[in-house]
């Protein structure tokens, strides 16, 4: 999974979920947020985060910094993705599938926000086991980052018989 610079993108941030956790202390509960937010610009970067605070806006600014610097690079053919994956992040799995123009985003929650935040425009997506926010946006990107364009595949196999006796 390559890294990429955030600087010169520019990326738009989506919160996918905020929780209010509670800490019991001696005097009563003490309440604090955590944020997922997703980050990207829609031409194929795309990077999530997780913040917590004590406040909203403070947890969604930790989250977009962290998001920032986990974008990663996804192989984009003609809007939609190049072969089907499966991303899995503890109980949660999320299929991706490509689809033909037209169709449009077929998902849901955190999968939907993740994938039109790194521009793909037709894809099939179903969630199974755990709905949880937070694992199915990992599952999502660790998907998504298991992508390989068909020239990464010819260069990793190496040149065909023919073409080396050519």
């Amino acid at each position: 999974m390559k890294r990429v610079n955030p600087e010169g993108l520019d990326l738009k941030d989506r919160v996918v979920h905020i929780s209010r956790v509670a800490k019991v202390v001696k005097g009563g509960r003490r309440f604090s947020f955590s944020a997922v937010v997703v980050v990207g610009d829609a031409n194929g970067h795309v990077g999530t985060g997780l913040g917590k605070a004590n406040e909203v806006p403070d947890a969604i600014k930790k989250a977009v910094q962290n998001a920032k610097r986990s974008l990663i690079r996804i192989p984009l053919v003609n809007g939609t993705i190049p072969h089907e994956v499966l991303g899995e992040f503890g109980a949660s799995r999320v299929v991706i599938r490509p689809a033909s123009p037209g169709t449009g985003v077929i998902a849901g929650g955190g999968v939907r926000a993740v994938v039109e935040s790194s521009g793909i425009t037709n894809v099939l997506t179903k969630s199974l086991g755990s709905n949880n926010p937070h694992n199915l946006v990992k599952a999502t990107i660790e998907g998504l980052s298991q992508l390989r364009t068909v020239e990464q595949i010819a260069g990793v196999r190496g040149p065909k018989e023919e073409e080396a006796t050519a």
